[in-house]
């Protein structure tokens, strides 16, 4: 055997163990996701006689008539629809609106401005759960809609994400549009903004995501159990307010159906998303 065959033998035997290990640990996070699904399906006798086989037995839909028949669980998809769409309608908008200014815009103070939403991306959110029940009491709108939508609808993340993004763009652009007679806004909205699609979808994808699977602001926004998200309506759950057992199918069922929407916007719109995950981490 030449040095060359040699070598592109150990190549192919790299590669084989490269794709193992990945395989493994695929299976090692899918699993738990595989028992979620199989659980749901399960009686609650067999849940909890055999909790982590993959294999219902026997198989049955009577979590899922329980979710949508016995608890609150369309009145909690229909308030995650309202609160998701308006805080992530609201954060593409505005996120990409002040990530833009912060990017192109020359005025006294756009570091300090930058560098504030930075320290406020390395603020872990719970620091901030009292400050918020506070001002929302104080501003008239606790547990309202209000309360669950207006602190969520702008994001440090997504101001960052947009600016890199922004950063990006040749100056050109902005310059020919200027002679054309265009404003900053105009500029911002039929120019700069239609270029930026992979950014947008990246912010949309997390926006939804993160508003969808909030559950600690729901915590000190809302008590009316009208109100319940589905992350809170789920915890409810959990804590047992449905009576004695363990009833994890009925749970389970549940977060499963809430994982579903955020699973399909992420796999349509995957590629866009590395995409503009990519061109948002670029550097100045």
């Amino acid at each position: 055997m030449t040095a060359r065959s040699r070598r592109g033998a150990g190549a192919r035997v790299r590669t084989v163990l490269s794709y193992a290990v990945l395989i493994l640990f695929a299976l090692v996070f899918l699993y738990p996701f595989v028992i979620q699904t199989a659980t749901a399906f399960k009686t609650e006798p067999d849940a909890a006689a055999h909790p982590l086989s993959p294999i219902p037995d026997p198989f049955t839909a009577e979590a899922f008539a329980h979710v949508f028949g016995g608890t609150g669980f369309p009145l909690w998809v229909a308030n995650s629809l309202l609160v998701t769409v308006l805080v992530t309608a609201g954060r593409v908008f505005l996120d990409s609106l002040a990530g833009y200014a912060l990017a192109r815009l020359r005025f006294r103070g756009r570091g300090a401005v930058t560098a504030m939403v930075l320290a406020v991306m390395a603020v872990p959110g719970v620091v901030l759960l009292i400050p918020k029940f506070l001002v929302l009491n104080s501003l008239g709108i606790y547990d309202t809609y209000s309360a669950l939508v207006l602190p969520l609808i702008v994001d440090a993340a997504g101001v960052f994400i947009m600016r890199q993004f922004f950063l990006s763009v040749p100056p050109s652009l902005e310059e020919a549009a200027r002679m054309d007679g265009a404003g900053v806004f105009r500029t911002y909205w039929s120019v700069i903004l239609p270029m930026a699609r992979p950014a947008l979808i990246t912010l949309t994808i997390l926006s939804f995501q993160s508003s969808w699977n909030e559950f600690p602001h729901t915590v000190v926004a809302v008590q009316n159990p009208n109100l319940y998200t589905l992350p809170r309506g789920i915890a409810n759950l959990v804590a047992g307010s449905l009576g004695a057992g363990t009833q994890y199918p009925l749970k389970l069922a549940a977060a499963l159906l809430a994982t579903i929407p955020v699973a399909i916007i992420f796999i349509v719109f995957q590629r866009y998303f590395v995409r503009g995950a990519a061109e948002g981490a670029s550097k100045e």
